[in-house]
Protein backbone atom coordinates (compact mmCIF):
# COMPACT_ATOMS: atom_id res chain seq x y z
CA UNK A 1 0.00 0.00 0.00
CA UNK A 2 1.45 3.17 -1.15
CA UNK A 3 2.35 6.27 1.67
CA UNK A 4 1.59 9.73 1.09
CA UNK A 5 2.53 12.39 3.31
CA UNK A 6 1.70 15.96 3.39
CA UNK A 7 4.29 18.16 5.08
CA UNK A 8 3.70 21.58 7.08
CA UNK A 9 6.87 23.49 7.76
CA UNK A 10 6.13 26.89 9.50
CA UNK A 11 9.35 27.29 12.17
CA UNK A 12 10.27 30.67 11.06
CA UNK A 13 9.29 33.55 8.00
CA UNK A 14 8.76 30.65 5.02
CA UNK A 15 5.12 28.61 4.96
CA UNK A 16 5.82 25.35 3.03
CA UNK A 17 3.93 22.60 1.97
CA UNK A 18 5.27 19.54 0.46
CA UNK A 19 3.78 15.76 -0.81
CA UNK A 20 5.85 12.99 -0.54
CA UNK A 21 4.13 9.25 -1.77
CA UNK A 22 6.70 6.20 -0.95
CA UNK A 23 10.02 7.99 -0.20
CA UNK A 24 9.45 10.40 -3.70
CA UNK A 25 8.61 14.30 -3.43
CA UNK A 26 6.05 15.23 -5.59
CA UNK A 27 5.63 19.10 -4.97
CA UNK A 28 7.34 21.34 -2.39
CA UNK A 29 5.64 24.79 -2.68
CA UNK A 30 7.60 27.43 -0.43
CA UNK A 31 5.96 31.48 0.44
CA UNK A 32 8.59 33.79 1.73
CA UNK A 33 7.79 36.91 3.65
CA UNK A 34 9.73 40.03 2.10
CA UNK A 35 8.55 41.94 5.01
CA UNK A 36 11.24 41.14 7.24
CA UNK A 37 13.80 43.40 4.69
CA UNK A 38 12.47 46.16 6.09
CA UNK A 39 13.26 45.53 9.36
CA UNK A 40 16.90 43.62 9.15
CA UNK A 41 15.39 40.46 10.52
CA UNK A 42 12.04 38.31 11.25
CA UNK A 43 9.58 40.28 13.13
CA UNK A 44 8.11 37.00 14.78
CA UNK A 45 4.37 38.60 15.31
CA UNK A 46 4.38 39.82 11.72
CA UNK A 47 5.81 36.00 10.51
CA UNK A 48 3.36 34.31 12.33
CA UNK A 49 0.24 36.40 10.81
CA UNK A 50 1.88 35.67 7.24
CA UNK A 51 1.54 32.12 8.17
CA UNK A 52 -1.95 32.11 8.53
CA UNK A 53 -2.55 34.58 5.52
CA UNK A 54 -0.08 31.83 3.14
CA UNK A 55 -1.06 28.27 5.00
CA UNK A 56 -4.51 27.45 2.92
CA UNK A 57 -3.01 28.35 -0.78
CA UNK A 58 0.46 26.75 0.19
CA UNK A 59 -1.16 23.74 1.00
CA UNK A 60 -3.53 24.04 -1.94
CA UNK A 61 -0.65 24.43 -4.31
CA UNK A 62 1.41 21.51 -3.13
CA UNK A 63 -1.45 19.17 -3.57
CA UNK A 64 -2.36 20.49 -6.91
CA UNK A 65 1.43 20.26 -8.02
CA UNK A 66 1.48 16.51 -6.71
CA UNK A 67 -1.50 15.55 -8.64
CA UNK A 68 -3.31 14.32 -4.91
CA UNK A 69 -6.62 15.10 -3.71
CA UNK A 70 -7.20 15.34 0.74
CA UNK A 71 -8.69 12.37 0.88
CA UNK A 72 -5.76 10.53 -0.69
CA UNK A 73 -3.13 11.33 2.04
CA UNK A 74 -2.06 8.59 4.27
CA UNK A 75 -0.99 11.40 7.39
CA UNK A 76 0.47 14.79 8.10
CA UNK A 77 3.61 15.55 9.38
CA UNK A 78 4.67 19.08 10.62
CA UNK A 79 7.35 20.51 12.39
CA UNK A 80 6.78 20.98 16.29
CA UNK A 81 10.01 22.96 16.65
CA UNK A 82 12.42 24.65 17.30
CA UNK A 83 11.74 28.02 16.03
CA UNK A 84 8.99 30.80 16.52
CA UNK A 85 6.20 29.93 18.84
CA UNK A 86 4.00 31.79 17.37
CA UNK A 87 4.73 30.56 13.60
CA UNK A 88 4.86 26.89 14.58
CA UNK A 89 1.74 27.14 16.15
CA UNK A 90 0.16 28.07 12.96
CA UNK A 91 1.84 25.02 11.19
CA UNK A 92 0.56 22.62 14.61
CA UNK A 93 -3.31 23.93 14.39
CA UNK A 94 -3.51 23.49 10.80
CA UNK A 95 -1.93 19.80 11.09
CA UNK A 96 -4.03 19.03 14.09
CA UNK A 97 -7.32 20.56 11.82
CA UNK A 98 -6.36 18.54 9.03
CA UNK A 99 -5.72 15.34 10.67
CA UNK A 100 -9.24 15.69 12.26
CA UNK A 101 -10.88 16.27 9.22
CA UNK A 102 -9.62 13.22 7.54
CA UNK A 103 -9.34 10.77 10.08
CA UNK A 104 -4.91 10.17 9.49
CA UNK A 105 -2.51 10.16 11.49
CA UNK A 106 -0.64 13.19 12.62
CA UNK A 107 3.14 13.22 12.80
CA UNK A 108 5.71 15.32 14.73
CA UNK A 109 8.99 16.20 13.20
CA UNK A 110 11.93 18.26 15.26
CA UNK A 111 12.99 20.63 12.38
CA UNK A 112 16.90 19.85 12.69
CA UNK A 113 16.23 16.65 12.38
CA UNK A 114 14.37 17.48 9.12
CA UNK A 115 17.43 19.09 7.73
CA UNK A 116 20.06 15.84 8.35
CA UNK A 117 17.00 13.98 6.58
CA UNK A 118 17.04 15.93 3.55
CA UNK A 119 19.47 13.84 2.01
CA UNK A 120 17.41 10.96 1.83
CA UNK A 121 14.27 13.22 -0.63
CA UNK A 122 13.98 11.35 -3.69
CA UNK A 123 12.86 12.58 -6.79
CA UNK A 124 10.92 10.99 -9.98
CA UNK A 125 13.59 9.94 -12.53
CA UNK A 126 16.84 10.63 -10.57
CA UNK A 127 19.47 9.22 -9.77
CA UNK A 128 20.03 9.97 -5.82
CA UNK A 129 22.61 8.69 -3.96
CA UNK A 130 22.10 8.65 -0.09
CA UNK A 131 24.27 8.71 2.61
CA UNK A 132 24.65 5.28 4.49
CA UNK A 133 25.03 4.89 8.28
CA UNK A 134 26.62 6.08 10.71
CA UNK A 135 27.72 9.55 9.16
CA UNK A 136 28.56 12.99 10.56
CA UNK A 137 26.16 15.81 9.94
CA UNK A 138 27.37 19.55 10.22
CA UNK A 139 24.25 21.37 10.54
CA UNK A 140 24.88 25.04 10.23
CA UNK A 141 22.06 27.77 9.62
CA UNK A 142 20.72 30.97 11.17
CA UNK A 143 19.98 29.97 14.91
CA UNK A 144 21.89 26.12 15.26
CA UNK A 145 25.36 24.74 14.45
CA UNK A 146 26.28 21.74 15.40
CA UNK A 147 28.27 17.89 14.65
CA UNK A 148 25.94 15.34 14.79
CA UNK A 149 26.59 11.40 14.34
CA UNK A 150 23.57 9.67 12.69
CA UNK A 151 23.26 6.12 13.29
CA UNK A 152 20.36 5.64 11.88
CA UNK A 153 17.17 7.75 10.46
CA UNK A 154 16.00 8.79 13.97
CA UNK A 155 19.38 7.67 15.87
CA UNK A 156 21.23 10.43 16.36
CA UNK A 157 23.78 11.78 18.78
CA UNK A 158 25.23 15.71 19.31
CA UNK A 159 28.75 15.71 19.43
CA UNK A 160 29.26 19.51 19.65
CA UNK A 161 26.99 22.69 19.23
CA UNK A 162 27.35 25.96 19.14
CA UNK A 163 27.69 27.59 23.04
CA UNK A 164 26.48 30.95 21.26
CA UNK A 165 25.96 32.90 18.24
CA UNK A 166 25.35 30.28 15.46
CA UNK A 167 27.66 30.46 11.97
CA UNK A 168 24.25 32.14 10.49
CA UNK A 169 23.89 34.74 13.38
CA UNK A 170 27.73 35.86 12.68
CA UNK A 171 26.84 35.99 8.97
CA UNK A 172 24.09 37.95 9.41
CA UNK A 173 24.95 39.92 12.39
CA UNK A 174 27.88 41.58 10.56
CA UNK A 175 26.72 42.03 7.27
CA UNK A 176 24.10 44.31 9.76
CA UNK A 177 27.56 46.06 10.72
CA UNK A 178 28.82 46.76 7.27
CA UNK A 179 25.10 48.12 6.31
CA UNK A 180 24.74 45.05 3.88
CA UNK A 181 20.96 44.34 3.13
CA UNK A 182 18.97 41.59 5.17
CA UNK A 183 19.79 38.41 5.03
CA UNK A 184 23.23 38.85 5.31
CA UNK A 185 24.56 35.88 4.74
CA UNK A 186 23.85 35.62 0.93
CA UNK A 187 25.17 38.74 0.31
CA UNK A 188 28.35 38.25 1.96
CA UNK A 189 28.81 34.96 -0.03
CA UNK A 190 28.41 37.06 -3.42
CA UNK A 191 30.81 39.73 -2.03
CA UNK A 192 33.41 37.37 -1.15
CA UNK A 193 33.76 36.08 -4.40
CA UNK A 194 35.36 38.91 -5.51
CA UNK A 195 37.81 39.80 -2.36
CA UNK A 196 41.04 38.32 -0.89
CA UNK A 197 39.92 36.04 1.43
CA UNK A 198 43.29 36.75 3.24
CA UNK A 199 42.85 40.39 3.55
CA UNK A 200 42.00 40.64 7.05
CA UNK A 201 42.61 38.43 10.30
CA UNK A 202 40.02 37.83 12.64
CA UNK A 203 39.60 36.11 15.86
CA UNK A 204 38.78 32.78 16.14
CA UNK A 205 37.56 31.62 19.49
CA UNK A 206 39.31 28.10 20.52
CA UNK A 207 36.29 26.27 22.04
CA UNK A 208 37.62 22.44 23.48
CA UNK A 209 36.22 19.16 21.84
CA UNK A 210 33.79 19.87 19.27
CA UNK A 211 32.33 22.61 20.45
CA UNK A 212 31.39 26.42 18.32
CA UNK A 213 31.47 29.72 19.43
CA UNK A 214 30.80 32.44 17.41
CA UNK A 215 30.29 35.69 19.29
CA UNK A 216 33.95 36.26 19.85
CA UNK A 217 34.32 36.61 16.03
CA UNK A 218 31.41 38.74 15.83
CA UNK A 219 33.30 40.96 18.18
CA UNK A 220 36.42 40.73 17.11
CA UNK A 221 34.99 42.09 13.96
CA UNK A 222 32.86 45.09 15.70
CA UNK A 223 36.24 46.09 17.32
CA UNK A 224 37.91 45.90 13.92
CA UNK A 225 35.88 47.89 11.63
CA UNK A 226 35.53 50.23 14.70
CA UNK A 227 39.40 50.93 14.68
CA UNK A 228 39.95 51.19 11.01
CA UNK A 229 36.58 53.89 10.42
CA UNK A 230 38.16 55.83 13.37
CA UNK A 231 40.76 56.36 10.55
CA UNK A 232 39.32 56.25 7.66
CA UNK A 233 35.47 56.68 7.56
CA UNK A 234 34.71 54.98 4.17
CA UNK A 235 36.59 51.71 4.94
CA UNK A 236 34.12 49.45 4.76
CA UNK A 237 32.79 51.13 1.43
CA UNK A 238 36.92 50.47 0.15
CA UNK A 239 37.55 47.29 1.60
CA UNK A 240 33.42 45.27 1.00
CA UNK A 241 34.65 42.78 -0.60
CA UNK A 242 37.51 41.91 1.66
CA UNK A 243 36.33 42.29 4.57
CA UNK A 244 33.42 40.12 2.99
CA UNK A 245 35.79 37.69 1.74
CA UNK A 246 38.40 37.58 5.10
CA UNK A 247 34.51 37.31 7.29
CA UNK A 248 33.70 34.13 5.40
CA UNK A 249 36.97 32.65 5.33
CA UNK A 250 37.46 32.55 8.83
CA UNK A 251 33.71 30.90 10.07
CA UNK A 252 34.83 28.11 7.05
CA UNK A 253 37.74 27.77 8.74
CA UNK A 254 36.18 27.22 11.87
CA UNK A 255 33.77 24.66 10.69
CA UNK A 256 36.32 22.81 8.48
CA UNK A 257 38.54 22.75 11.45
CA UNK A 258 35.61 21.00 13.95
CA UNK A 259 34.41 18.27 11.36
CA UNK A 260 38.09 17.25 10.21
CA UNK A 261 38.24 16.80 13.93
CA UNK A 262 34.94 14.34 14.22
CA UNK A 263 36.15 12.70 11.38
CA UNK A 264 39.44 11.89 13.11
CA UNK A 265 37.67 11.15 16.82
CA UNK A 266 35.01 8.98 15.63
CA UNK A 267 37.01 7.66 12.12
CA UNK A 268 33.61 7.92 10.30
CA UNK A 269 34.14 9.46 6.69
CA UNK A 270 31.34 10.44 5.58
CA UNK A 271 29.67 13.55 5.62
CA UNK A 272 26.45 15.43 4.97
CA UNK A 273 26.12 18.98 4.92
CA UNK A 274 23.09 21.05 6.11
CA UNK A 275 20.76 24.13 7.17
CA UNK A 276 20.88 27.55 5.49
CA UNK A 277 24.50 28.28 5.69
CA UNK A 278 24.94 25.12 3.36
CA UNK A 279 23.84 27.41 0.42
CA UNK A 280 27.11 29.25 0.76
CA UNK A 281 29.14 28.79 -2.10
CA UNK A 282 32.53 29.27 -0.41
CA UNK A 283 31.71 26.60 2.20
CA UNK A 284 30.63 24.08 -0.53
CA UNK A 285 33.72 24.08 -2.43
CA UNK A 286 36.03 24.25 0.34
CA UNK A 287 34.40 21.33 1.90
CA UNK A 288 34.59 19.57 -1.38
CA UNK A 289 38.35 19.96 -1.58
CA UNK A 290 38.44 18.62 2.31
CA UNK A 291 36.88 15.44 1.19
CA UNK A 292 38.81 14.77 -2.09
CA UNK A 293 42.08 15.56 0.56
CA UNK A 294 41.02 13.26 3.02
CA UNK A 295 39.31 10.49 1.26
CA UNK A 296 36.09 11.41 2.46
CA UNK A 297 32.37 11.04 0.98
CA UNK A 298 30.73 14.38 1.55
CA UNK A 299 26.84 15.13 0.27
CA UNK A 300 26.54 18.51 -0.81
CA UNK A 301 22.29 19.42 -0.43
CA UNK A 302 20.74 20.81 -3.35
CA UNK A 303 20.27 24.39 -2.79
CA UNK A 304 16.34 24.33 -2.74
CA UNK A 305 16.95 21.73 0.34
CA UNK A 306 18.72 24.28 2.33
CA UNK A 307 16.45 26.74 3.34
CA UNK A 308 13.44 25.38 5.49
CA UNK A 309 11.00 23.55 2.98
CA UNK A 310 8.35 21.38 3.66
CA UNK A 311 10.13 18.32 1.56
CA UNK A 312 12.59 17.78 4.76
CA UNK A 313 9.62 17.78 6.88
CA UNK A 314 7.66 15.05 4.84
CA UNK A 315 10.71 12.67 4.35
CA UNK A 316 11.68 12.57 7.96
CA UNK A 317 7.72 12.14 8.67
CA UNK A 318 7.67 9.09 6.01
CA UNK A 319 9.96 7.06 7.72
CA UNK A 320 8.31 8.25 11.37
CA UNK A 321 4.94 6.82 9.68
CA UNK A 322 6.57 3.50 8.66
CA UNK A 323 8.02 2.91 12.22
CA UNK A 324 4.13 3.49 13.27
CA UNK A 325 5.69 6.84 15.43
CA UNK A 326 2.49 9.17 15.33
CA UNK A 327 1.85 11.94 17.95
CA UNK A 328 -1.74 12.58 19.40
CA UNK A 329 -3.90 15.52 19.47
CA UNK A 330 -2.47 16.78 22.81
CA UNK A 331 0.82 17.50 20.83
CA UNK A 332 1.74 21.30 21.58
CA UNK A 333 4.58 23.00 19.23
CA UNK A 334 8.19 23.73 21.03
CA UNK A 335 10.29 26.64 20.35
CA UNK A 336 13.05 25.20 22.31
CA UNK A 337 13.05 21.41 21.01
CA UNK A 338 16.58 19.64 21.07
CA UNK A 339 17.74 16.70 19.91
Amino acid sequence: MSVTILAIESSCDDTSAAVIKDGILLSNIIAGQAIHELYGGVVPELASRAHQENIVPVVDAALKKAGVLPSEISAIAFTRGPGLLGSLMVGVSFAKGFAIAGNIPLIEVNHLNGHILSHFISEPDKDVRHPAFPHLSLLVSGGHTMIVKVNSHFDVEVLGRTIDDAAGEAFDKCAKVMSLPYPGGPVIDKLAKEGNAHAFTFAKPRIPDLGFSFSGLKTSFLYFLRDEIAKDPDFIEKEKNNLCASLQNTIIEILSEKILKAVNNTGIKTITLSGGVSANSGLRAHLTKLAEDNGLDMFLPEIRFTTDNAAMIGIAGYFKYLNKDFADLSIIPDADLRI
